[in-house]
């Protein structure tokens, strides 16, 4: 059965929001070789069709992101480049570092910011994240700013006030332009990497409240325009189903993401193909 995500472009008619963003978030997999042949494979299993009614994104490592630069841009596969995460300098003495400068000269279009599991494993705070998306936005890149609850925080009733209180320090000082620009996902910690996920109902109540954040800091029009992502254990199964809720622009893509046989049934469920 087809998912009402034509409701979902209805209400983006005339481009309030676009095309649905369905990106792969690869995190540290696959090497740079490896990494040719899932685009190449995935971009088989896409029809062109399927890339005109969706934007996809994939998300490979630092390592193998000239590779499949080379790969999308040779083969002119309509398949936008992303990166996992960045630095908020240009440059300097930061081993192990990449900055937004960097990227941006690989034609990165969407640098994740914020990942949970940059959050809880490496201590990323909101101070850094709001540098890091303002830097990714300072050399015309789009962040994809992810926000959600742990377990604890969802049980004890806090959804709302956490992912509030991280949209509020996230997006500090950005201008409303750039707000309205910009992509969020809401990745509920609990359900990441877990076999769990929040129901469609669930994911579109946590959105709507992002969307309603939003418009209380930048104005309607930014909370219009803004894209909001679904990420947490999204599988063909269940993409279709959030896909039809009205404030879920778009899914961020884990574990699925990586085999590209799979990846291609998520991004054609979300289309209701």
């Amino acid at each position: 059965m087809r998912p009402s995500w034509a409701g979902a472009a209805s209400r983006a008619a005339g481009g309030r929001r676009g095309r649905p963003l369905l990106s792969g978030n690869w995190k540290m997999h696959h090497t740079h070789l490896e990494a040719i042949q899932v685009v190449q494979k995935l971009a088989y299993r896409l029809s062109p069709g399927d890339l005109e009614q969706a934007e996809v994104s994939l998300h490979p490592p630092f390592t193998a992101l000239r590779s499949v630069q080379t790969v999308l841009e040779s083969d002119e596969t309509p398949i936008a480049l992303g990166a996992q995460n960045c630095h908020w300098e240009d440059e300097g003495a930061y081993t192990g570092e990449v900055s937004a400068a960097m990227l941006a000269k690989l034609n990165v279009r969407y640098v994740i910011v914020g990942h949970s599991e940059r959050r809880q494993l490496f201590g990323d705070t909101d101070e850094q994240i709001n540098r890091r998306l303002q830097a990714v936005l300072r050399h015309n890149m789009t962040p994809i700013l992810c926000v959600g609850e742990t377990l604890e925080e969802r049980e004890a009733g806090r959804t709302s006030e956490r992912v509030t209180d991280q949209l509020r320090a996230d997006l500090a000082g950005v201008g409303q332009a750039a707000i309205g620009g910009l992509v969020v996902a809401y990745e509920p910690v609990w359900a990441i990497g877990t076999g769990q996920n929040a129901t469609p109902e669930d994911a579109e109540e946590t959105c709507a409240l992002i969307r309603s954040v939003v418009k209380e800091m930048a104005g309607a029009g930014a909370g219009e325009t803004l894209r909001i992502q679904y990420g947490g254990s999204v599988t063909s199964g269940n993409a279709g189903d959030l896909m039809a809720q009205a404030d879920v622009d778009g899914l961020l893509v884990g574990g699925a993401s990586l085999d590209p046989d799979v990846f291609a049934l998520v991004v054609k469920a979300a289309l209701g193909r």
